[in-house]
């Protein structure tokens, strides 16, 4: 195999180079990677998985990371899936499990009303026609990076695979993914 050939086999090239890590199942990313991205993030988080559930079982304290984030400025918002909407009813029937989607969201819910007057955190339910396309995907930016969850036809998210990208170019796989989440 020629140099080039050989070099290009082992070294990122292109658009792969903002991928920095995947896992098979977005439960096998350690603990300890979302809790750096959160203590990083400077300007932004954006949470836009249709449930956000399990956000508070991996971070202990994270409604307080998420205060004090907004108070120095970070601008935290989450993108919810409507718990009453008939996208969360047919995932609950595919799912088929006892804690359902609507069950999660509402749990976070909770966990946000424990926020109200806090400036720069914004939470709202996607709209009835971009349920189908947030349900499928779930994507939490982190200012540059992304942990980026496809799911997979009836599992459950923590059983879908996660892609840790970090913005490297524009109109690359890390902005493809943050224009989708504006666009809900």
């Amino acid at each position: 195999m020629p140099w080039p050939d050989a070099l290009q086999s082992v070294l990122k090239t292109g658009h792969d180079r903002e991928v920095l890590a995947v896992h098979p199942y977005r439960s096998a990313c350690p603990r300890s990677v979302w809790a750096q991205l959160f203590a990083v993030a400077r300007s932004e988080i954006f949470l836009a998985g249709y449930t956000n559930y399990f956000a508070w079982l991996e971070q202990p304290t994270l409604l307080r990371t998420l205060r004090r984030k907004a108070e120095s400025g970070c601008r935290v918002r989450f993108l919810l899936g409507d718990p009453d909407s008939e996208t969360t009813r047919r995932r609950e029937r595919i799912e088929d499990v006892t804690l359902t989607v609507s069950t999660r969201i509402r749990i976070t819910l909770e966990h946000l009303a424990e926020l109200p007057d806090t400036d720069g955190i914004e939470g709202r339910f996607s709209s009835p026609e971009d349920g189908p396309n947030h349900i499928g995907l779930s994507v939490f930016r982190f200012d540059e990076h992304a942990l980026v969850t496809p799911h997979l036809a009836r599992a459950i998210g923590h059983d879908s695979p996660l892609m840790h990208l970090r913005r490297g170019e524009e109109n690359g796989m890390f902005d493809r993914f943050a224009e989708h989440i504006e666009e809900l």
